[in-house]
């Protein structure tokens, strides 16, 4: 992932030292630099969102540089989303152009935090397979952008330096993401938070291994993983960075492969099942970013990491296992296991002392259905604190659309043998169905499930491309960062 200087400056943006500086157009004004505005007058500039115009002019010490004007709609509609929309079009054509330095003049008030994470967002790319080029051949290759500035009078330099941290992890949840599963393996995942703990003095971490996890009574996580040979862990972080508002709980979703068990899934893009670890994550690079922002919050998040895989040792159809709180549960398919190792991922955070916990998990098909790419779905036991993290979601962009809970949705999860069963045979409201089985291991405490199974990859961004895409990490940290206040 290549890394970017991000800095704000309190002046006049034409006195940038930057290679280009950028200039944002509104619908119906005028740009007050005469020059520039006749690009307008001829129709080379455009006021519509995404569209960049190219223009140069003498630079302050000499030489020539340019200048971007980019299109950002109508005034009285702009807000975050649009400035992450019109910076990622804008760095887009910088490293198309060869830019090294970027200077934004912020077009709006608070818009610097919608710029900063716009343009680092649209940088991301994943190349660590590629071979590398020898430098032969005609195929050309576009800048990499070193600097990013955000000028004007009224810049704030905590949103910016705030926005840099929150993109650049979520673009760390995307390497993530979008390594292979024989790389990024439940202990590869215990040694990043390993990584992530030791560069925070805040920051406590506890890895349970198989043995651990079978004798706190974790028998839906350990069935689960019980046919995998790559060691299961719970991955538990622990932050302390002051006792402002309720102590949060995040647990992430993290099969690093799902095959689906002995329910096999279909072959057809199976290589996608990588990516259902992408809830967990998002729990850890927010947990490095909240400890980095020094957060005056208590958090504790708690991952459960295993493969799901066929073999001879594999938890089967029809198997009845234990969950950490007693209840048991009919395994009636075995490719409905996230709901299995969340529900003592659930448990543990519980246990913990947390008083408000989020999940993030991938956890149903369902839910691109019913909300495609553009939503994830939200599922609550408490409309304040699901109106909390929606308001976190939409601040973001990364949008929530919350769907019901009912007394008959959860009358369909229950066991013919057992509590509960986690694949009823009945095919009504799948996503609602396995939010509900959720709900037995959350008791009291106010708790929202978000399922990204529409949005950790695929999601429709302009300033996210194929893959992962990151989805929840800055949600997880602007809800901590509300919650302290």
């Amino acid at each position: 992932m290549p890394e970017i200087a991000i800095s704000a400056r309190d002046g006049a943006p034409e006195e940038t030292a930057a290679d280009t500086r950028v200039l944002g157009l509104f619908d119906g004004e005028r740009l007050h630099e005469p020059e520039l505005q006749q690009l307008v007058e001829l129709g080379e500039a455009k006021p519509g969102l995404r569209k960049v115009a190219v223009s140069h002019e003498d630079a302050p010490g000499g030489g020539r540089r340019r200048v971007l004007i980019a299109g950002l709609g109508k005034r009285e509609e702009f807000d975050l989303e649009k400035a992450r929309v019109a910076a990622s079009a804008v760095a887009t054509r910088a490293r198309e152009l060869g830019a090294v330095s970027l200077s934004w003049a912020l077009p709006d008030d608070n818009a610097e935090v919608g710029l900063v994470e716009g343009t680092i967002l649209a940088l991301y790319k994943f190349d660590r397979f590629k071979s590398k080029d020898d430098g032969e051949g005609d195929k050309e290759k576009d800048g990499e952008l070193e600097s990013l500035e955000i000028s004007g009078a009224e810049i704030s330099e905590e949103n910016v330096r705030r926005a840099e941290i929150a993109a650049t992890a979520a673009n760390r949840a995307r390497d993530l993401q979008n390594l292979p599963s024989n790389v990024a393996t439940p202990t590869f995942l215990a040694d990043r938070a390993e990584e992530i703990a030791e560069a925070h003095d805040s920051l406590e971490l506890e890895t349970l291994d198989r043995e651990a996890i079978t004798a706190l009574g974790m028998g839906a996580f350990a069935a689960v993983a019980q046919g995998t040979y790559a060691e299961p862990r719970l991955i538990v972080l622990r932050y302390t960075g002051g006792t402002e508002g309720p102590h949060l709980g995040f647990v992430g979703k993290a099969v690093t492969f799902d095959t689906g068990g002995i329910s096999l899934k279909p072959g057809g893009k199976m290589s996608e099942m990588k990516f259902d670890m992408s809830g967990g994550a998002a729990v850890l690079e927010s947990m490095n970013a909240i400890a980095a922002l020094g957060l005056p919050v208590t958090v504790t998040a708690v991952v459960p990491a295993t493969e799901n895989m066929p073999s001879g040792r594999s938890v089967k159809p029809g198997d009845i296992v234990t969950a950490m709180n007693g209840k048991t549960i009919e395994v009636n398919n075995t490719d409905a296991e996230g709901r299995l190792i969340l529900a003592d991922a659930l448990c543990y955070a519980v246990e913990q002392g947390v008083e408000r916990i989020v999940d993030l998990a991938t956890l149903t098909g369902a839910i691109i259905v019913a909300l495609g790419s553009t939503h994830a779905g939200l599922f609550s036991n408490d409309d304040d604190w699901v109106a909390e993290v929606d308001a976190a979601c939409s601040t973001t962009g990364e949008l929530g659309w919350r769907l019901p809970l009912h007394p008959e949705y959860a009358e369909l999860i229950k066991g013919k043998y057992a509590d509960l069963d986690n694949a009823p045979e009945v095919r009504k409201a799948s996503s609602i169905t396995a939010a509900e089985f959720l709900r037995n291991f959350v008791g009291e405490v106010p708790w929202v499930h978000i399922d990204i199974a529409g949005t950790a990859w695929g999601l429709d961004r302009p300033y996210v491309g194929k893959g992962a895409s990151g989805f929840g990490v800055r949600s997880l940290i602007e809800l901590a960062r509300r919650a302290g206040g």
